[in-house]
């Protein structure tokens, strides 16, 4: 059914917005035939547990128009006034709909508990039991609906709604047992399951609130993928080293990709910017990113005084911290002093600050008997 409509309504899969397109359209109506239908079912039997996840489907069928109108903006082309294009849009809407869902669900929270002080009669049947049952399988559907798109368009938005469908199957499964206990038992328990759904709704907004603010945020790109863009940068002839890589995403079509590498100093320049050159084209063409940029920090391949200083360097900050790394070092001749200027890249769970590590380094010279005036810049990964 999912791979049918996507097949039947988009056409070009190149075009990501037209994905969003139908996963709103579909969003808005499957949300809302089930928002009204159990909004009925809420009041006929007077279960404000159903009514609590009616009002959830309801807030899930604006999210779907927050949504469409969000990828409908995020697939506008770059402006002057906004150059990078409109792909954060998607992110925001993200969060919009989250912090929607958490204010329907606290004002839900708030009506269960005044159920639970002031209970009312149950008119509940064999009827209401399927139909809830049946929006089970409509809302298991819709997360992997949305599931799939978010796949094929590498989505955080489309993550987010798939996962808020699987919560809303748990938040109904609530509403169904507590119908479930009323039918058999005779036991109302609704004000509670109420409260319990309310709960896990707030639960599941805050969780994408927190998955769509992140890349706006700037979080930390992929390992895997920091791993295949080196392996694909150090193939390319002449590369020592890469380091200090840097990425902006301005949503999914945009990503803007610094970074440095370390080549020997004795490369012609000509020869180091064609290169460059082609390791940037490269990295667009293979789909790393939009646009790179790359800076490269020569290296004196020969200097058997500087190899001999930094591997003694490398070897003491080992035994300080395993992960930490040496770039882009040099040893500069001056008439009354020999000057080292390098960088260090330290973890962030490192607890020394830049000041100690610049001292345990000074100390480490001295104590091997190295006179140099060092320089030393600390980068945090």
């Amino acid at each position: 059914m999912s791979e049918l409509l996507i097949r039947l309504f988009v056409k070009d899969p190149s075009q990501r917005h037209k994905y969003g397109l139908l996963a709103g359209v579909v969003g808005i109506i499957c949300n809302v035939i089930l928002a009204s239908t159990k909004i009925v079912l809420g009041l006929v039997t007077g279960a404000v547990s159903i009514v609590t996840d009616a009002v959830n489907n309801l807030s899930d069928a604006v999210s779907s128009v927050v949504t469409l109108v969000g990828f409908k903006i995020s697939g506008k082309p770059a402006d002057r006034e906004h150059p990078y294009g409109h792909g954060r849009v998607e992110y925001i809407t993200g969060f919009v709909v989250s912090a929607a869902v958490i204010a329907v669900a606290i004002e839900l929270f708030k009506e269960s508990v005044s159920n639970i002080i002031h209970p009312e009669e149950l008119d509940v049947s064999i009827v209401t039991i399927v139909f809830l049952a049946l929006t089970i399988v409509i809302k298991l559907w819709m997360s992997v609906f949305y599931g799939k798109i978010a796949k094929k368009i590498s989505s955080e938005a489309m993550r987010a709604t798939a996962t808020d469908s699987r919560a809303d199957c748990i938040t109904t499964g609530v509403a169904l047992i507590s119908v479930l206990i009323m039918l058999i038992s005779g036991i109302n328990i609704d004000g509670y399951a109420g409260a319990l759904v309310a709960i896990l709704v707030v639960i599941s907004g805050v969780r994408s609130a927190k998955e769509t603010i992140a890349p706006i945020l700037g979080e930390a790109p992929d390992k895997e993928f920091l791993a295949e863009l080196e392996k694909e940068v150090r193939s390319n002839e002449g590369i020592l080293g890469v380091h200090d890589i840097r990425i902006h995403e301005y949503g999914h079509s945009t990503k803007i990709v610094s970074l440095h590498v370390e080549m020997p100093d004795d490369v012609p320049l000509v020869k180091v910017h064609d290169v460059i050159d082609i390791i940037e084209k490269d990295l667009v063409s293979k789909g790393f990113a939009s646009e790179v940029t790359i800076h490269v920090d020569p290296v004196a391949t020969d200097d058997q005084e500087m190899l001999g200083v930094r591997s003694c360097l490398e070897g003491y900050l080992k035994t300080v911290n395993g992960k930490i790394s040496i770039h882009d070092f040099r040893l500069i001749r001056e008439t009354d002093c020999k000057r080292l200027i390098f960088e260090i890249l330290v973890p962030y769970d490192d607890k020394h600050s830049d000041s100690e590590l610049k001292g345990l380094i000074e100390g480490h010279l001295k104590e091997t008997g190295k006179d140099y005036d060092i320089s030393v810049t600390v980068d945090r990964e």
